[in-house]
């Protein structure tokens, strides 16, 4: 470990989105210094602001004075290696990290810093942040990789903060993202989906959220304890055709809900246990001619 990361580091966080704010809150509660937050925009500053206000920590507008042990950049994908570039190039990046928490992007985008003499690395959890909510770090799986003192560095931050940090090769950050995606946004996707075909049986957005909640979690309750196989139930496990095919029909008012039923339906066949595989595969092919 470099002699600068013998204590815990100073670190400075730029970005104060949704999980900039949930990592600084969270750096702090362990006992992390955060020397400074930085905004990438004026835009930005009054959010900024009032997570430094209460993390005890400097504010700036822009990253070009922005220097510490530890630099973790917290902005979208689209915006790290412009942020990365504005960095201080007069200060001495030698023995000093630099992370970014692009779930597709690799340690390549700070290759600026690199250059300059910082070691630099990748650092995503697997999480979801949303406005109004503020999730735990603890348990959560980061996926590393980088340079081999960055590296270290984040696998020390990650411990504290009683996350799982994992090594992850660059090849796969584009398959690990895709597999988030579908873990919550495109569930999300999902269940705002599923909202559309309860108002077909007459129930309420609001009303479907609240009366859905106890199958969604006995469902991954299910999964996380049985696995997807033995943990699968309903219609197409029991290669009831007629049923699914009642089903299409219903839902053929909603072609997009139709669809994605069906394409759905198909991957249950291909990845899980069911019954008259070849009708139902008929029937489902069926909604989408």
């Amino acid at each position: 470990m470099l002699p600068a990361m013998a204590g815990k580091p100073r670190i400075a966080i730029v970005g104060s989105g949704r999980f900039g704010t949930a990592l600084a809150a969270s750096l702090h509660r362990v006992g992390y210094s955060i020397e400074v937050v930085a905004s990438p925009s004026v835009e930005s500053k009054r959010r900024a602001k009032r997570l430094a206000n209460g993390i005890r920590a400097r504010v700036r507008t822009g990253s070009g004075d922005v220097t510490a042990t530890v630099i973790w950049i917290c902005v979208p994908d689209s915006e790290i290696a412009r942020v990365a570039n504005a960095l201080d190039s007069n200060f001495d990046w030698r023995g000093n990290v630099a992370l970014h928490s692009s779930g597709v992007l690799t340690s390549d985008a700070l290759d600026v810093l690199r250059k300059r003499g910082a070691s630099v690395a990748s650092m995503h959890p697997l999480m979801t942040f949303v406005a109004g909510s503020q999730p735990s770090l603890e348990g959560v799986p980061f996926a590393v990789e980088g340079g081999a003192a960055a590296v270290r560095a984040a696998r020390r931050i990650v411990n504290d903060l009683g996350g799982d940090a994992y090594g992850i090769r660059k090849q796969d950050k584009a398959a690990y993202h895709a597999w988030g995606t579908f873990a919550s946004p495109l569930l999300t996707a999902l269940l705002a989906t599923t909202e559309r075909v309860a108002g077909l049986a007459g129930v309420k957005r609001k009303a479907a959220r609240r009366r859905m909640m106890p199958i969604l979690l006995q469902t991954l309750v299910n999964y996380a304890s049985l696995g997807a196989a033995d943990g699968f139930s309903g219609p197409i496990v029991r290669g009831d055709v007629e049923t699914v095919r009642e089903h299409l029909r219903v839902l053929k008012v909603e072609p997009l809900t139709q669809a994605v039923y069906a394409a759905l339906g198909r991957a249950a066949l291909r990845y899980l246990p069911a019954r008259n595989k070849a009708a139902l595969k008929k029937v489902l092919d069926s909604a989408t001619k």
